[in-house]
């Protein structure tokens, strides 16, 4: 297959010059009349052309080698191997482009499933954060109530003894001037006592 394309190619270039060729060869009789001898050696040469280049596509696909002598066969293994060389390098150029198309390719591939795998990690702690957010907020404590504002207990007084007030809580004058009397006597009987006896003594 590969020496088919460097045929035709070949094939190509050779049908090319002759149309070149050609082309000026009619250029210089186109002002003779055609006659049909004229006809019949243009017939002649298109028969020997086209027979030359069936014998070398057969030549290139390896047939017919007999009628090659070693000159021939050299030269016909140079041209293959000259295509080879230009086919080879053909191929591993477009290898190259292929492979770094590929890497390319799986760059963004990679890139694209980062992002969703970092989307779904993203999509799990929200789905996961919900339910927790729901309880949490269910079993929150209510808030503290405020204090009424309450006046001030008063301050708190001792009631003052008076003498003479009873275990009921009345007072009786009387009887506080009673009291205070007799305090009053027997602080004046010891000190009578005091002096008589210091005079005595």
């Amino acid at each position: 297959m590969l020496i088919y394309f460097w045929v035709h190619s070949s094939m190509d270039r050779i049908l090319e010059k002759y149309e070149r060729y050609s082309f000026a060869e009619r250029q210089l009789v186109s002002n003779e009349p055609q006659s049909p001898a004229n006809w019949n050696l243009e017939h002649s040469k298109l028969k020997a052309r086209i027979e030359l280049l069936q014998r070398n596509h057969r030549h290139y696909m390896g047939e017919d080698l007999d009628s090659m002598n070693l000159k021939d066969i050299q030269n016909l293994e140079q041209q293959l191997e000259t295509a080879l060389k230009n086919i080879r390098s053909r191929k591993n150029q477009l290898l190259f482009d292929s492979i770094s198309d590929l890497q390319q390719k799986e760059k963004a591939i990679q890139e694209q499933n980062t992002m969703l795998t970092k989307q779904i990690k993203e999509k799990e702690q929200d789905m996961a954060q919900q339910p927790w957010d729901q309880q949490h907020h269910n079993h929150r404590p209510p808030p503290p109530q405020q204090p009424q504002h309450q006046p001030p207990p008063p301050p708190f007084m001792m009631a003052p003894q008076f003498p003479g007030l009873n275990m009921g809580g009345v007072y009786n004058e009387g009887e506080a001037m009673e009291a205070r009397r007799n305090e009053l006597d027997l602080t004046l009987d010891s000190f009578y006592s005091c002096n008589l006896g210091c005079f005595a003594a």
